[in-house]
C-alpha cells in the first residue's frame, strides 16, 4: 500500500471514527501534497510524500519548540498530537548508534576532517538519512566529530 494510499483509508477511518482533531491533521496532510503536487506539476511517489511529510514534521517540532518558549501548553500538546500522526507517516527512525556508525562511514568515505569539510560529509549523508532522521541530529553529531577530529 502506497502512503498516498494509506492516507485516504486513515482519513475515511478519521471521518467514520469521528475524530476531529487525527482528521484535521490528515485533511491538511492531504492538501500540502496535492499543493506540492501542483505546483511540481506531477504526482508524488512515495520518496515524494516522505519528503513533504518530513517537512511537516520539521516545522511541528519548530512549533512545539516555540510554543513552549513562549508558555502556551494548549498549542504544545496540539502540535504534540499532530507530530505523533505525522511521524507515523515516516520510515522508521535511525537509532542514536545507527545513526553514529552512518555518519561515521561518510566522514571516512569523503576523507573528511575539519569542520570546514561538514559541507561535504552533510552532502552526501543527507540524501541516506532523509525521513529517518532529524536534521538537526544530524548536523549537530557530524559538527562533533568533525571538532574532535574523530
Amino acid at each position: 500500500m502506497t502512503l498516498r494510499e494509506r492516507l485516504e483509508e486513515e482519513i475515511v477511518a478519521a471521518m467514520r471514527g469521528r475524530e476531529r482533531a487525527r482528521l484535521e491533521s490528515l485533511r491538511y496532510l492531504k492538501s500540502v501534497v496535492q499543493l506540492a503536487e501542483k505546483d511540481l506539476k506531477k504526482t508524488l511517489d512515495d520518496p515524494g510524500m516522505v519528503e513533504i511529510v518530513s517537512k511537516q514534521v520539521n516545522d511541528r517540532r519548530e512549533s512545539i519548540r516555540m510554543f513552549q518558549q513562549g508558555n502556551r501548553d494548549d498549542l504544545v500538546a496540539k502540535e504534540s498530537a499532530e507530530l505523533a500522526i505525522l511521524e507515523s507517516y515516516l520510515p522508521p527512525q535511525l537509532g542514536p548508534d545507527e545513526l553514529l556508525q552512518l555518519v561515521q562511514d561518510v566522514v571516512k568515505e569523503v576523507g573528511a576532517s575539519t569542520p570546514r569539510d561538514k559541507g561535504k560529509v552533510m552532502g552526501r549523508l543527507m540524501p541516506q538519512v532523509r525521513g529517518r532522521a532529524d536534521g538537526t541530529v544530524v548536523n549537530d553529531l557530524v559538527t562533533q566529530l568533525l571538532e574532535s577530529g574523530s
